[in-house]
């Protein structure tokens, strides 16, 4: 096995510390081609699907992949902007955002870069871009607040299968979530906060999460429970009653039970039970993408609507709003304590080597 080296690599260079941010993954283009190919990445992964390969195999190839990419297309073409697809460019603005905060903070020669799970940019060709600068320590943050193996361990996933196919390897930090962290729900609360003060406030806030299969939490995924955590450290923030507010779980996909309630499900039911307003917020979205703007901004809204309901907004993602910026640079600085930057001189045999094969 021929392992993927640093051409680009000067040993005269500094040693850099690099600061990856990752999140899901978005089409290359609201068409039927580039959503087979999103589709394809994303479904294939076993951490996605835990079903028997052989038997997941057909159903995808043979049903989902002839079927979805062209309704799936049309859905996409409704979010995507003269910028793109939004989870992609707000993704790209938090990692400038960041670059600028932490900039601001005196930490100028980190690397600060973004690539998604799936499809572009992709985690192999940021990685390259990031080592090539330099970058001989890596704290990677996928911004998925709570840990789901369908999730952050995908993510692992796909960093190591990176990993075992270099010739070197960076000293390596790995953030797996987020759900209590202070800052982030600081972050949530204020977001919440903002909202209410321009537009007053619901009868009753929910928060919605993407959900996964029952057997996930039967099997060991902390998932759920660090949902339902979140939702109530944000709620003591806000200073808001347990009736006050709901958690639900939106997406589901196939047939199996998911984890309830379920979002679509609870709304539909809202105004037969005197909820006559309601304002979502989803706090396990770091940005605001296709489930968020249309499965939550739209399709939620008119089966809240059509059941008698009078007032649906949906509270949007934190994005790259300065609160959330702080808060995902104060998280990037508690895990880079103790990782200094050698000085430039630190190899100057290995300097020196190099000048000599020149």
């Amino acid at each position: 096995m021929k392992y993927i080296g640093s051409p680009e690599f000067s040993h005269k260079q500094t040693d850099k510390i690099g600061v990856l941010i990752t999140n899901l993954g978005t089409p290359d283009a609201p068409t039927p081609k580039a959503l087979h190919r999103y589709l394809k990445e994303f479904l294939w992964d076993p951490r996605v699907v835990e079903v028997p390969r052989l038997i997941w195999w057909f159903a995808l190839n043979g049903v989902i992949l002839r079927l979805r990419p062209r309704r799936s297309a049309k859905s996409y073409a409704t979010v995507f902007t003269d910028e793109g697809s939004p989870l992609l460019f707000h993704t790209q603005a938090q990692s400038d955002a960041l670059t600028e905060h932490l900039s601001g903070l005196g930490h100028e020669n980190l690397v600060v870069d973004f690539a998604m799970r799936y499809g572009n940019p992709s985690i192999p060709s940021v990685l390259e871009s990031m080592f090539n600068k330099g970058v001989r320590k890596l704290l990677v943050v996928p911004l998925y607040p709570q840990y789901s193996g369908s999730t952050a361990a995908s993510t692992f996933d796909a960093i190591s299968a990176d990993f075992t196919k270099r010739r070197w390897l960076p000293d390596f930090r790995f953030v797996s979530h987020y759900h209590d962290y202070d800052p982030f729900i600081a972050a949530a609360a204020t977001r919440i906060q903002a909202y209410w003060a321009e537009h007053g406030r619901a009868d009753k806030l929910m928060f919605s999460y993407h959900g996964v299969p029952m057997r996930y939490l039967h099997s060991g995924d902390p998932y759920h429970c660090e949902c339902y955590k979140t939702s109530r450290l944000i709620a003591e923030k806000l200073g808001i009653s347990e009736d006050e507010y709901i958690t639900t779980f939106q997406s589901r996909f196939g047939r199996e039970e998911w984890l309830k309630p379920y979002t679509d499900a609870t709304l539909k039911a809202f105004p037969a039970q005197g909820v006559k307003s309601i304002q979502v917020f989803c706090p396990g979205f770091s940005a605001d993408c296709l489930e968020t703007i249309e499965e939550i901004g739209e399709e939620n809204k008119e089966y809240f609507l059509e059941a008698g309901g009078e007032r649906y907004e949906y509270i949007s993602a934190l994005n790259a709003r300065p609160e959330h910026i702080e808060a995902i640079g104060q998280l990037v600085l508690d895990n880079l304590q103790g990782w200094k930057v050698q000085a430039q001189e630190r190899r100057p045999e290995l300097a020196k080597a190099q000048g000599a094969e020149n």
